[in-house]
């Protein structure tokens, strides 16, 4: 059952508004126009709540935004972590490239990824943002290396096959399909990048 929060508006009156229906509003308008570009004026109108109550319910800026990414990668990044639970690293990757295209499927959602889109874009300013973004990222890695590097011992991959190599390129991947579908590309042309990806995949 989701929360009910009260925060004190401008005039110092109590104001209810349910908390999490404003953390997916605000996960759009991050998803939209990134961490930067994303402005408070536009978070709490998005959000139906006033400036008071949104530091009352969320903390700042940067605090909102990493509550609104900690449910996007519960919602939107689920299939990463059952991608690691396929018998095959071929399946792993088919997992990971497959749930990413389906997100860029999605009607409902924005394009692009919100990691990417606020990796990339931040400033000096949001260097915190980035940093954020980027330890994530680098903790999905590693748990998909260690994927890899279990089916290259169980010779599920070739000898010569590198474990953190071999994870790089399907993220550079999967991150391709978020920019592109960012920029404009088809579901379908996107969909061809996938199954060649796949039709490259190393054999044992």
């Amino acid at each position: 059952m989701k929360n009910m929060d009260t925060a004190v508006a401008t005039r110092g009156r109590p104001r209810e508004f349910d908390a999490d229906d404003a953390l997916a509003a605000a996960l759009r308008v991050f998803w939209t126009r990134g961490y930067e570009g994303a402005s408070l004026s536009e978070l709490t109108e998005a959000m139906g709540i006033t400036r008071p109550s949104l530091y009352a319910c969320f903390g700042n800026k940067e605090a909102l935004f990493k509550k609104a990414l900690d449910l996007y990668e519960t919602e939107k990044l689920a299939y990463m972590q059952t991608a690691l639970d396929a018998p095959t690293a071929r399946g792993v990757a088919e997992r990971l490239l497959h749930g990413a295209l389906a997100n860029q499927q999605s009607t409902c959602d924005p394009k692009g990824c919100l990691g990417v889109i606020s990796s990339v874009a931040c400033g000096a300013e949001a260097e915190a943002i980035k940093a954020e973004v980027v330890a994530r990222r680098v903790s999905s890695k590693l748990a998909v290396v260690q994927r890899f590097e279990r089916a290259k011992a169980e010779g599920d991959l070739p000898e010569d096959i590198d474990p953190e190599a071999l994870t790089n390129y399907v993220f550079a991947l999967f991150q391709g399909l978020s920019v592109q579908a960012g920029s404009g590309t088809c579901c379908e042309e996107l969909g061809r990048m996938v199954d060649t990806a796949l039709a490259m995949w190393p054999g044992r």
